[in-house]
């Protein structure tokens, strides 16, 4: 399990192939095809509660650095430099 959560969290990770992800994600929690069917009683649900469970955590992580960052730049004040330029 740990093994499925880091590859799953690195691929979240990966500036390529995050959307990819979130979006596979979201078509194997609907989809009625699934690693244990969901007519097992506990075992069925346990999948899909396992990937949405992971689905949340990691992209909440992901907002969070993704606002802290943008507010870290906005707190930095942009400096310009003036120059003067003469022409030889």
């Amino acid at each position: 399990m740990a093994a499925f959560y880091n590859w799953y969290r690195t691929l979240l990770r990966h500036p390529k192939y995050g959307w990819l992800i979130i979006i596979a994600s979201f078509v194997y929690l609907f989809s009625p095809i699934d690693i244990a069917p969901d007519l097992i009683p506990v075992i069925g649900q346990l999948d899909d509660i396992t990937v949405m469970m992971i689905l949340a955590s990691e992209v909440t992580q992901i907002v969070i650095e993704h606002l802290k960052s943008k507010k870290s730049r906005a707190d930095i004040p942009e400096t310009t430099v003036d120059v003067k330029a003469e022409a030889l």
